[in-house]
């Protein structure tokens, strides 16, 4: 509905560009007013262009409004408003919110989908885990998230591509130290499970020439329960593992990266490392790319930087990166990088912030070098996966987050989970008694001049939110919105079904606009929760 409003606004300026003589609009903004008695959505379009016309704000809203008007042939507003210093207030009319909610039901499993994305290719890389143990619960907030963002970002017509780096190069630091681990020389990501594995691969570890290659082995064999758990537990399915020794090493594009940055002028020595100038470019700090040590070693940065040149060449129109709270320093130069390569502003980057368990009052700090972490796989058996994601996805990634696994393994309405299946549950079981007494609903509209009880007119009010709410998620990536707007839209439900008797009544057109509210209803909680990955019962 919101881009239907938007469309006509646009057109009425533009006639009035061609018959007023105005001078092209800025940009405005469309938003649904807090206040219910200012309309439906309200614009601040006159209010914005005012400066550029010379000309008072009611004045040019007032010119608009009537433009609007005389085009609105589809009768979509009952009314428009011109409020203080100048914004238009619009009020849908009966006929095209009737006409938008039939419209949700016909597309079923489709509505809230569009093709905005025109098949735009896009590489969303998360997790990425070291492999040099478990997942713990701090992989859950980039995990659920990406894995969502990937949905809605397909839903809405953007080919998706889901990308793990798997950092298993020899030169890596993280896998010499786990081959120290190894071959019993470290204690580094030491953990009961860790030598479990060391035992399983004993005799591999003995033929090993050094510590690198040891740690190889091992990550190896970590990378598999990785797998495993991800793709079986998570039900997260990548379409690339990418392999940084594999992909990168021995195809020597992290020597090809560097002689290209040499050759660019943008490497230089200073106490005994070599340094990228990366401030030419970014608000960033030169860095290290080859250490001081006899071997000249590459730090992180390195590698880093032909993996994402790597990404460009695979001819990708947009790159998303959700890394962990310890790559935050990383941000700027990788930005830096995009500048080289001239793909600017096509790199996004999300850090997500820590997880702490809440357990009957204790919470329990995490430390994956110090071995001591809650894993995501043993999180996801004790609570379910299904509170896991829904947990996960309700706080913003960027803030430090606290699981509740006693709220989320409660069965109740303080569960935002089982709140929000719980609705769904309810209308299916509304609907199996609708079949019993022989109700059809083939031949129905919903026509919303027969809600007469305010419940009903916020419920479907609030149904026909969901496209906005997945649109605006695939442009500021706040996918926690969708987590709040479907126990929103639960709560209005719950509020609908107690206020409103839906089968039942004197009249039966009264029972099937009901029940055709309830049924766009239902689907929509569906399709969010699937967005989300999580499950929509039948019955709880």
């Amino acid at each position: 509905m919101r881009n239907k409003v938007k469309n006509i606004i646009l057109t009425a300026l533009q006639n009035l560009q061609e018959k007023e003589g105005f001078l092209p609009f800025s940009d405005f903004d469309i938003k649904r007013p807090e206040n219910e008695e200012h309309g439906d959505y309200s614009a601040n379009v006159a209010l914005k262009s005012a400066k550029s016309l010379k000309q008072n704000p009611r004045d040019i809203a007032e010119t608009i409004k009537k433009e609007i008007l005389s085009i609105d042939k589809e009768g979509i507003f009952e009314k428009i408003e011109i409020a203080g210093a100048g914004f238009l207030n619009f009020f849908l009319s009966d006929s095209f919110f009737s006409k938008s909610l039939n419209e949700a039901i016909e597309k079923k499993d489709k509505f809230g989908s569009s093709n905005i994305g025109n098949k735009k290719r896009v590489l969303v890389e998360f997790i990425s885990a070291n492999p040099t143990g478990e997942l713990h619960l701090g992989h859950g907030r980039g995990a659920f998230f990406g894995d969502a963002l990937c949905n809605i970002l397909s839903f809405l017509g953007y080919e998706v591509t889901r990308e793990f780096y798997v950092n298993d190069a020899k030169a890596s630091t993280q896998i010499q130290e786990l081959g120290k681990t190894a071959l019993g020389k470290g204690e580094a990501y030491k953990t009961e499970k860790l030598q479990e594995k060391i035992e399983k691969i004993k005799d591999l570890l003995k033929d090993a020439k050094d510590e690198a290659e040891a740690g190889s082995l091992l990550a190896k064999e970590l990378l598999e329960d990785i797998k495993d758990i991800v793709e079986n537990k998570l039900n997260i399915k990548f379409d690339n593992w990418f392999s940084e020794q594999k992909e990168l090493y021995d195809t020597k594009k992290v020597d090809q990266v560097y002689e290209f940055l040499k050759s660019k002028g943008l490497i230089y020595e200073k106490e005994g490392a070599e340094w990228i100038a990366l401030s030419r470019y970014e608000d960033s700090e030169d860095r290290v790319i080859l250490r001081s040590d006899q071997k000249k070693s590459p730090t992180y940065l390195l590698p880093d930087i032909a993996y994402h040149k790597n990404k460009i060449e695979r001819g990708y129109d947009k790159l998303i990166n959700i890394w962990g709270a310890d790559h935050q320093g990383h941000v700027k130069s990788m930005q830096a990088v995009m500048k080289i390569f001239g793909f600017e502003n096509k790199l996004d980057i999300f850090i997500t912030q820590m997880v702490s368990l809440k357990e009957e009052g204790e919470k329990f700090k995490l430390s994956k070098r110090k071995g001591k972490i809650v894993s995501l796989k043993w999180l996801v058996d004790e609570v379910g996966l299904d509170p896991a994601r829904f947990f996960y996805l309700l706080k913003s990634i960027d803030t430090q987050m606290e699981f509740d696994i006693c709220l989320a393994k409660e069965q109740s309405d303080k569960n935002p989970v089982f709140y929000v299946q719980y609705a769904h549950a309810r209308i299916a079981s509304i609907f199996k008694k609708a079949e019993k007494e022989g109700f059809s609903l083939s031949e129905s509209l919903f026509d919303i001049s027969l809600c007469k009880k305010e419940e009903e007119r916020k419920l479907a009010f609030e149904v026909l939110k969901f496209p906005e709410i997945v649109e605006d998620i695939s442009f500021l990536y706040n996918v926690q919105n969708l987590a709040h707007y479907t126990l929103n839209l639960a709560k209005k439900f719950h509020s609908f079904y107690n206020s409103c008797r839906v089968l039942g009544n004197e009249d039966e057109s009264i029972d099937k606009n009901r029940l055709l509210l309830a049924k766009a209803t239902k689907q929509t909680i569906k399709n969010a929760l699937s967005l989300m990955g999580v499950s929509a019962p039948e019955k709880m």
